[in-house]
């Protein structure tokens, strides 16, 4: 590695995701020398498996009802996005020359939909400007038992050790910025295997969790017994077929009643999808909680209890269910199946039950899926262990940022953009703490 300059502070920023490039981006641009370390052999990987279907960068929502999808953390994140917010994201993203759009959806994309050009862009800037890149550095901590609490140079500042390639090494920073990310996607880098670093500091962290993930079903057998995932005939059947036009509507322990429209894609062991991850946080807290959720699907959200009754019970003469359903109500295919998987025979003969069921039909979820195929994890640092600043308070001069923080979100925009948000919270931070250490000093 090249010297620095002694008159330039040098901040080493840990983890290539979203969060550790926008926080060197702001470095580099406040004056300091920015050495990015990541462990994988690449950076962005994760960014890029995000943009494999098309690349959500944010939400065109209005301010309220985009900080009220942060849920119980939103005081905590909302500084955040006033700092860098969905509409600097975007121009953020046109001064890379990526022109975004708005979906139908309300979703904001770049106009190719494609997360490579954009992070092509990003990381030629960032070297332009200074930024050098380790690969295949994997951070292991700390040396010595210092509180890297003077900020005016390395005998005051932080010294970490890395296993790189050619064996482990150690090295000075004035500051530094973990952006190590969640506990999901362990492949792409990010594994959580920082956690017990930090906790063996005295950093109070919370366990990992997933989010934004799907979850495994228990039915009733014919005796009555809730038994694991669906019957074989089913799931060999409709394992990977979406429901489109549903909506899942959830009582929470603490007597809340959520509903969302959306669809969810039937797994070999239970669902998943879109509709379902916009829950999943409060389904996965419910099932500690009580060791189960139960969410209602209605089937027909956009007609009435009544409507959907009079259809169900008008006289079907010699037709079979199947096809009176698909005539009256258009029920067939998996609607048809999951209402045959999970309703017992009295039920699907007697027309006012039946009818109830099409509107809220009962599924038990037991289980989230492991993290490591969650979207993304909950858990992480506590805001409590940190300033307003992202700065540590055990370890002055460490900063966190992105997905390793205590905060979830749901997917469509609202995780990236304030990782992206993050990121610059705790540069700036950096920067002001690499100041003051340099006025003491002189």
């Amino acid at each position: 590695m090249a010297p620095t300059p002694p008159s330039l502070p040098r901040v080493i920023v840990i983890g290539g995701g979203p969060a550790g490039l926008m926080a060197a981006e702001r470095l580099t641009a406040g004056g300091v020398q920015v050495d990015l370390f990541d462990a994988m052999l690449s950076v962005g990987r994760k960014f890029l498996l995000a943009g494999k279907g098309g690349l959500n960068l944010t939400h065109s929502e209005a301010p309220e009802a985009f900080a009220a999808r942060y849920g119980a953390r939103r005081e905590l994140v909302e500084p955040w996005l006033h700092t860098f917010g969905p509409n600097a994201l975007r121009a953020w993203a046109q001064g890379l020359g990526v022109n975004t759009f708005v979906g139908s959806s309300g979703r904001v994309f770049p106009h190719d939909l494609k997360a490579a050009p954009l992070l092509r862009a990003w990381l030629h800037r960032l070297r332009a400007s200074g930024v050098r890149f380790h690969m295949r550095h994997r951070w292991v901590g700390w040396e010595g038992g210092g509180d890297g609490g003077g900020g005016g140079g390395a005998a005051a500042g932080q010294r970490l050790r890395f296993i790189a390639p050619a064996g482990e090494l150690s090295l000075d920073a004035d500051a530094v910025v973990l952006a190590l990310g969640g506990g999901s996607w362990a492949r792409l880098g990010s594994d959580g295997a920082w956690l017990p670093l930090l906790a063996q500091q005295g950093i109070a962290v919370a366990p990992l969790r997933p989010s934004n993930c799907g979850f495994d079903i228990g039915r009733l057998d014919a005796d009555g017994h809730l038994r694991p995932g669906w019957t074989d005939h089913f799931r060999s059947r409709f394992a990977g077929h979406p429901l489109k036009n549903v909506a899942l509507t959830l009582q929470t322990p603490g007597g809340r009643t959520l509903t969302q429209a959306g669809e969810f894609v039937v797994t070999e062991s239970g669902v998943e999808g879109s509709l379902v991850y916009a829950l999943s946080a409060t389904l996965r807290d419910t099932i500690a909680t009580v060791g189960h959720a139960t969410v209602y699907i209605d089937l027909q959200p956009g007609r009435s209890a009544d409507f959907v009754h009079a259809e169900v019970a008008r006289p079907r003469g010699s037709r079979s269910l199947a096809t009176h359903l698909k005539s009256r109500l258009g029920i067939d295919g998996v609607r048809a199946a999951l209402l045959h998987e999970l309703l017992p025979r009295e039920v699907l003969a007697d027309a006012p039950r039946l009818a109830a069921a099409i509107k809220a039909l009962a599924l038990t979820l037991l289980a989230p899926r492991p993290i490591d195929e969650a979207i993304s994890s909950a858990g992480g640092v506590c805001f409590e262990a940190m300033d307003h600043q992202l700065m540590l308070q055990a370890r002055p001069g460490v900063f966190c940022a992105g997905e390793m923080l205590d905060w979830e979100a749901p997917t469509g925009g609202y995780l990236l953009t304030a990782c992206f948000a993050s990121g610059v919270t705790a540069a700036n931070g950096v920067l002001q703490h690499v100041s003051k250490g340099r006025a003491g000093a002189a």
